[in-house]
């Protein structure tokens, strides 16, 4: 008995708690939190990645939409899991960064109870106006606006959306005065624009690339600093407007704080292979995402850095947190 525990103790001094779990993981069915419901970007995106994890490592990968509270529902399940790799959250934006700028309290602290393991890709909001709007640019709807003020309008799928944002960043930014009009998700405030009700939106590639291809919309701008992969005729609000502007919903992923850093290096690792395989890249050009793929540590930056520009919005535009 005595030399099984020595040889059990040994076992531990060689290899490391940590190192261990990482090398049994995974040896049991992975869960992937999408804090939205099914079918939207996020799910979608999910999707994407679950087959490839379980075609590689032979475990079933289960999608668990717990959508509702902006986000923050999901999110709050899996800061709140074990940190043993086996529940992964893929969110976007709103609940690991915009919602600091809108929430005085929030259930979770989006950093110090994640640790990030990588950004698969972003997608643009899209500036769209109607064909009868008399505009062919972001330029000519900023003119248009000046010498209109307070009567353009512009639609978004919802407040504290990138989209929203995007709009309140133009009108701080240009001092123009037009009105937001939100309504609760893309479908029916495409409902209002592509009926000419609204003139304007800003929207998700996704929403609105089917409408632009048949003519239904025009698209006016892209809110990303470069222009999207997905439509690249299509110029960027920064080369038109206002230097800088970048806007774009991101997918990433996050486990909870405290996941073992092999555990952590081992699903990054394979995440991203899969984002780099040309099946990723073909579903998410068509989806209109453009691939990133990045380290841990650069996540970490690169949230810290979106918490800080949403604040910074939110001030300018006289948005208060709830």
């Amino acid at each position: 008995m005595k030399r099984a525990v020595r040889l059990i103790i040994a076992t531990l001094l060689i290899c490391g708690a940590g190192q261990c779990a990482a090398q049994q993981y995974p040896s049991k069915p992975i869960r992937i939190v999408v804090a939205y419901p099914a079918g939207g970007g996020t799910d979608v995106t999910a999707r994407m990645l679950a087959p490839h994890l379980t075609e590689r490592w032979g475990r079933p990968v289960v999608i668990d939409n717990r959508a509702g509270g902006a986000g923050m529902i999901g999110s709050d399940l899996v800061a709140k899991s074990a940190p043993d790799g086996y529940t992964l959250l893929l969110s976007v934006s709103p609940e690991m960064a915009l919602n600091v700028a809108l929430f005085k309290k929030m259930p979770y602290d989006p950093v110090r109870d994640f640790q990030p393991v990588t950004l698969p890709g972003t997608s643009p909001s899209v500036f769209v106006a109607h064909p009868a709007l008399p505009v062919k640019s972001a330029k000519d709807v900023i003119a248009l606006a000046r010498a209109r003020p307070g009567v353009l309008s512009y639609g978004t799928p919802g407040l504290g959306q990138p989209h929203h944002f995007a709009g309140e960043l133009m009108k701080s930014s240009l001092k123009i005065d037009w009105v937001h009009i939100p309504y609760k998700g893309a479908a029916p405030m495409l409902v209002d624009v592509l009926g000419g009700h609204v003139p304007l939106g800003f929207a998700a590639a996704t929403s609105v690339l089917p409408h632009m291809k048949t003519g239904r919309l025009r698209g006016l701008a892209v809110a990303s600093v470069k222009r999207s992969a997905s439509m690249p005729d299509i110029p960027t609000i920064a080369e038109t407007a206002i230097p800088g502007f970048d806007i774009v919903q991101w997918y990433a992923v996050w486990l909870p704080a405290k996941t073992p850093k092999d555990i952590v290096e081992k699903l990054h690792a394979e995440l991203l292979r899969i984002v780099h395989t040309a099946d990723f890249k073909q579903k998410s050009l068509e989806g209109a995402t453009d691939v990133v793929g990045s380290t841990p540590e650069e996540l970490a930056r690169f949230q810290l850095a979106e918490i800080a520009k949403y604040k910074k919005i939110a001030e300018a535009a006289g948005m208060k947190p709830e």
